[in-house]
């Protein structure tokens, strides 16, 4: 999902020295040199580092309270410290991840401020609790917006979670509405229950309409069956009758119905020899971009071709994002193929590999 925040800094002059790391700073004639791990060394007058948060908590660390491995102060869900009679809040502390359960630390003012208005009432006499952070955050880069709520992929392999995953990718607005905007929305869910575990988006506008209605969903624990009856607002410059939230909920919800086999397209990608990939969009679309070793049968055309797609091995099919690949895996599975849709298709392809 980093894919297209990276080709918009890129498009903006930015570069990015990814799986590199500065080792040193140094005086040079006409300011600092920056040597990096690779070797290399940069030269600049202003250098700003981004490297994590961690709480300054000595004070707390040297009255006797609990902190946690990375410092933050261990407090109940009062947001008591192990003193009952001290309370602590915001970026200094230790919270409870709403989708893991774990301990974790997220520096962010949302949470912050309302831990304080928490903490203030059960000082004096109100029975509240704080239910803990998911860490709902949106950051804009240029003139695209990021923005995520929930676990991330990574988190849940962390904790050993088992989730699914699914990429949609709709316009903000209606697209005969002059004006939308795409973007990607990918959600993560598990993979008995349909519970949502966490979203995230990049685009242009409606990115934060999106994830907003995602956090919700999570705090609601609600399902990707619930998101398929989501009833939000419809007009054709604010959004489309069905909305990329009620879009995710379609795609996830008949995954773990059966009603589409889907393969993520980084399975394809570790394994394509495993796989007859199927490209089913026109044939420009394959002349502008495929995925590796992928033989082209436009959808219109594969009744009547079925005879060169091969039996002895599974069938991966795509488009450009999805709904064609999904066609063609409902028609190959009813010819008796073992036939699966590449989730998000070639747009979705193109984030994973960087393409």
């Amino acid at each position: 999902m980093t894919a297209p925040i990276a080709r918009e800094l890129a498009a903006n002059g930015v570069a990015l020295l990814l799986g590199d790391s500065a080792e040193r700073f140094e005086p040079a004639a006409d300011g600092l040199a920056i040597r990096l791990k690779s070797g290399r060394t940069l030269t600049a007058q202003l250098v700003v580092l981004g490297v994590g948060v961690r709480p300054e908590s000595r004070l707390a660390v040297e009255s006797g309270l609990d902190v946690g491995p990375r410092g933050g102060i261990r407090v109940n869900e009062h947001l008591q410290t192990n003193d009952p009679d001290v309370y602590a809040v915001g970026d200094a502390i230790e919270v409870t991840d709403v989708v893991t359960g774990q301990p974790t630390q997220v520096p962010l003012a949302g949470p912050a401020n309302r831990q304080g208005r928490l903490a203030a009432d059960h000082a004096f006499g109100r029975s509240t609790r704080y239910r803990g952070t998911q860490g709902t955050a949106i950051v804009r880069v240029f003139g695209k917006t990021a923005a995520m709520t929930g676990a991330s992929e990574k988190t849940l392999r962390r904790v050993g979670r088992a989730y699914r995953k699914v990429y949609v990718h709709p316009a903000h607005h209606a697209g005969y509405y002059p004006g939308a905007e795409a973007m990607a929305l990918k959600l993560l869910f598990d993979p008995k229950s349909g519970e949502v575990l966490g979203a995230q988006a990049v685009g242009g506008a409606g990115v934060d309409k999106r994830i907003d209605v995602l956090a919700v969903a999570i705090q609601a624990k609600m399902t990707v069956f619930d998101l398929e009856e989501m009833e939000l607002a419809y007009a054709p410059q604010f959004g489309s009758a069905k909305d990329p939230v009620n879009m995710a909920g379609f795609v996830a919800a008949g995954l773990l119905r059966g009603d589409h086999p889907q393969v993520d397209a980084e399975a394809v990608l570790q394994a394509p020899q495993a796989y007859f990939v199927l490209d089913v969009r026109t044939s420009s679309e394959f002349a502008a971009g495929r995925l590796p070793g992928a033989v082209n049968i436009p959808l219109d055309e594969l009744r009547t071709r079925l005879a060169e797609v091969p039996h002895d091995r599974p069938i991966a099919a795509y488009c450009q994002v999805g709904q064609r690949g999904y066609l063609a895996t409902r028609i190959l599975s009813l010819a008796g193929y073992q036939a699966a849709n590449v989730g998000g298709g070639y747009k979705t392809y193109q984030l994973v590999s960087g393409a």
